[in-house]
């Protein structure tokens, strides 16, 4: 039987403290909020770094990081409209889907340097891939109010949410041709996938019977309940 150890992560005197990615030297990323608003942060060595893009105005989140130390998210400007970055060697660069007209977040980063998230145009939420200097729209079929894209690994295999006709959550699996719909069997009302490893396992949180919140990991076609309350994927500054 396989034994999970919990840790708690407090950025010292935060308000609330969010761990959004780990990368596989043990660097962690994710969010943080205090009296002056919110904020990225880096752990590392028992040491807590933040993170300010220099061009938000109303906040910066930080949600995924790879093994070179490359870490993406979102920050928000003067119009609270989110738009992507990518933070690598001591700068920040932004990198916003050109069909965002409504903004772009950043969710995760594999070592190839591939990138996914979401963008928001008039029509609602899509997912997107971000490589070779490309943007490449996803939408899962089965969608109909919206694809979101949280996690990528190094073959290239993305997973995500989508909503379906009754609302509803459906995790993804997407390999570059094909999309296969993720559902947690306790799943009542939904599930999301946020993120997958080299060796495709997946992870992720569903909404049971009652609407609480699990976390889950799926490996070999089994589906295995990881804590009893899962924090799911942040809501950070909207308009």
């Amino acid at each position: 039987m396989i034994t999970y150890t919990f840790s708690t992560l407090d950025y010292p005197l935060a308000t609330w403290t969010e761990a959004h990615g780990i990368n596989d030297v043990g660097q962690i990323i994710g969010s943080y909020g205090d009296a002056s608003g919110d904020h990225g942060f880096f752990y590392s060595g028992n040491t807590y770094l933040t993170g300010n893009d220099p061009l938000a105005t109303h906040g910066t989140w930080a949600y995924g990081i790879n093994d070179a130390g490359q870490i993406v998210g979102a920050y928000w400007d003067n119009s609270m409209r989110p738009q992507g970055f990518l933070y690598w060697g001591g700068f920040y660069f932004t990198g916003d889907d050109p069909l965002g007209t409504n903004g772009t977040q950043a969710f995760g980063i594999n070592n190839t340097g591939q990138i996914v998230g979401v963008y928001v145009d008039g029509s609602g939420s899509h997912g997107f891939l971000y490589s070779g200097g490309m943007y490449t729209a996803l939408d899962d079929p089965l969608a109909t109010y919206g694809t979101e894209a949280f996690g990528i690994n190094d073959k290239g295999l993305l997973v995500g949410t989508y909503v379906d006709s009754s609302g509803t959550d459906r995790g993804f699996l997407y390999n570059g041709s094909t999309y296969t719909t993720l559902d947690d069997p306790l799943g009542t009302h939904g599930t999301v996938a946020t993120g997958i490893n080299d060796l495709s396992q997946i992870v992720g949180y569903y909404r049971d019977s009652n609407y609480v919140e699990h976390g889950f990991l799926y490996s070999g076609g089994i589906y295995t309940t990881l804590m009893t309350l899962w924090a799911p994927l942040p809501t950070p500054p909207s308009a």
